[in-house]
């Protein structure tokens, strides 16, 4: 795919549109939500050429598979969006095992990897409010056919938001078993085995019938819309992502930006109670140091793949509010070395040093002897574009959905950074503040 065309047209919710093939698989969306420069495209892409799915028992090479599948850098349409076509998908938690092996268990619902790569895609300018249609082939004709191909979905019926509750309820891990694993995490920080880790806690149920995974990322974007929402059709499986962090971005130009978050307080009851756990965050030491560790680990990764000196950290310890939680945000930027590509660097970052921890090697494996295997969740939802851009999320306030002769089954987690002064009761407190916006939309009305 080596040319791109585009066709320009007038606003449509991205969201409704996605919603008429919402069920088909391997339709994928990024959906930005919110304000700012992070929340200004959302994608959508449906019927890829290709597609590949690799299984823990496939040995072969994923990021060399992923740069063939790719291919070489090809033309982009000018003054055009930053994703132009390309790869798209999910990376899975436990494909780290590709990188280090660490021999980590597998679920047998989730895949490692499962890409298609897209010639037709819908990109939605949030700023300017248009749609452009973009299409790319290996001709000037092949190009606009792919376009058409693009603004046809927007003539698909759209699919009314169900109302109601998505669920009757999801079950909590156990409390007491989730602090005990914490005091133990902290017994082995103070031992000397690990500086931090990030460990997580469950939540499972079920959709109610009628209900899909779509119904559920319709109700989050209402309530608590996220800059790095994303979405995944498989057969038979789903993920629903409405994540506040971006794991990796590349420009076409090679510089390259990671934004982890170490650091969480509830919002308020009252604008004077916000403001004060948001300015309690910002001097928390405790969240500052937690903070850093990672800032500290994704220089190092970033690292291995930039040119020497070009890895900066411009900004850190800074306080972003989201709809049910305050976020300590850091960002780090490098620039590629001639010859590295984003998916050199996917392989030298992944998985995220947000959630796992650092040393992240020993962290990973306190990781699997804490928890059983995390699929989707601690992942990333990425796309590779045909020029070289890419952008990632990491894949938390995430649902892993999988359907069965019973419906759907439907998994949620969220962890919290233990560290040596962690308190157990705390770090689970923080658990159950993080999954308060997913429970709320499964629970509620939209």
């Amino acid at each position: 795919m080596r040319v791109a065309a585009q066709l320009r047209t007038s606003w449509r919710e991205p969201l409704q549109v996605l919603s008429a093939f919402a069920g088909e698989p391997w339709a994928v969306g990024f959906l930005s939500g919110g304000r700012g420069p992070r929340a200004r495209w959302s994608y959508l892409a449906r019927r890829p050429d290709a597609v590949l799915t690799l299984g823990a028992d496939d040995r072969r090479d994923p990021f060399k598979m992923l740069a063939e599948m790719l291919g070489p850098p090809g033309e982009t349409a000018r003054d055009g969006p930053p994703f132009q076509g390309g790869l798209a998908g999910l990376a899975s938690y436990e494909l780290g095992d590709r990188v280090e092996v660490l021999g980590l268990a597998r679920s047998s619902d989730w895949p490692d990897l499962a890409v298609g790569l897209y010639s037709s895609v819908l990109a939605f300018d949030h700023q300017e409010r248009q749609v452009i249609a973009v299409g790319r082939g290996y001709d000037e004709a092949d190009s606009e056919q792919a376009a058409f191909e693009a603004m046809s979905w927007l003539q698909d019926l759209a699919r009314p938001a169900m109302r109601g509750p998505l669920t009757q309820g999801l079950t909590a891990s156990d409390a007491p078993a989730y602090e005990a694993a914490v005091a133990q995490v902290v017994a082995r920080i103070h031992a000397g085995e690990i500086f931090q880790a990030n460990i997580a806690r469950s939540w499972t149920g079920r959709l109610t019938p009628g209900a899909t995974p779509f119904d559920l990322l319709a109700r989050l974007a209402g309530q608590s819309a996220a800059p790095f929402a994303a979405y995944q059709r498989l057969a038979g499986r789903a993920v629903v992502s409405n994540s506040p962090e971006r794991f990796l971005q590349v420009d076409a130009a090679g510089d390259a930006e990671t934004r982890p978050i170490k650091g969480t307080r509830p919002r308020g009851v009252d604008a004077r109670a916000d403001a004060a756990l948001s300015a309690e965050l910002a001097g928390s030491l405790k969240d500052r140091a937690e903070n850093l560790m990672i800032v500290d680990l994704m220089r190092n990764d970033l690292a291995r793949v930039c040119a020497p000196g070009s890895v900066k950290v411009p900004e850190l310890f800074s306080v972003e509010s989201f709809t049910n939680v305050h976020h300590l945000v850091s960002t780090v930027r490098g620039r590629l070395a001639a010859g590295n590509s984003a998916i050199d660097l996917l392989k030298a970052a992944f998985p995220p040093g947000s959630i796992t921890g650092a040393p992240k090697v020993q962290a990973m494996k306190l990781i699997a002897q804490l928890e059983s295997p995390r699929g989707p969740y601690c992942g990333s939802l990425f796309w590779a574009g045909a020029d070289g851009a890419f952008d990632s999320s990491v894949l938390i306030r995430t649902a892993a959905c999988v359907q069965d002769e019973a419906g759907w089954r439907i998994e949620a987690r969220a962890g919290a950074g233990i560290v040596a002064d962690s308190d157990p009761r705390a770090e689970r407190i923080e658990t159950e503040d993080k999954i308060a916006a997913l429970l709320r939309a499964l629970e509620g009305a939209p």
